[in-house]
């Protein structure tokens, strides 16, 4: 299981942090395909209060979902997720936070770099989006055109 500091993993994009709910959604889509092309088990942690839509220790396309307790931080909480762990040889922390690093691998827990797993979440292929326009090859243009029986001349009386 990949347990995620959410924040460390947000600020390996330039500009998410503007707005922390939105940043907060796209790192879950993004852990939620991961976690679909992979197999694997994922559960991240974000500092501050819980989003109303994903409330702590709630589940998100089945990314498990946690926050930094009240008057505390995720590295804390991370800490104490992993203190908890009984498989810890099957648990990887991603952080890029030096001080809890230290603490997860005296614990015996494999870590990876958050701008590491940065990379990993940017191999998985985004979705084809509902709202996207759909592209026309030329081909497939001109066999409309002929079919509604438009022609090159149509086409110059638009310009004129």
């Amino acid at each position: 299981m990949y347990l995620i500091d959410g924040n460390n993993v947000i600020g390996q994009r330039v500009g998410w942090h503007r707005d922390k709910p939105a940043a907060r959604r796209r790192l879950l889509d993004e852990l939620a395909r991961l976690a679909r092309a992979k197999g694997t088990r994922l559960a991240v942690v974000f500092d501050g209060a819980p989003e109303a839509n994903f409330p702590d220790g709630s589940s998100y396309r089945g990314v498990k979902v946690f926050y930094a307790r009240p008057g505390s931080d995720a590295d804390r909480r991370i800490t104490e997720i992993v203190e908890r762990e009984r498989n810890r040889q099957g648990l990887v922390v991603v952080t890029s936070d030096r001080t809890l690093t230290a603490q997860v691998r005296a614990c015996g827990v494999r870590v990876v770099r958050s701008g590491e797993f940065r990379r990993l979440l940017e191999e998985v292929p985004a979705p084809a989006s509902e709202d996207a326009e759909p592209t026309v090859g030329d081909d497939e243009m001109a066999a409309w055109l002929r079919y509604f029986g438009v022609t090159s001349e149509d086409e110059s009386e638009e310009d004129a």
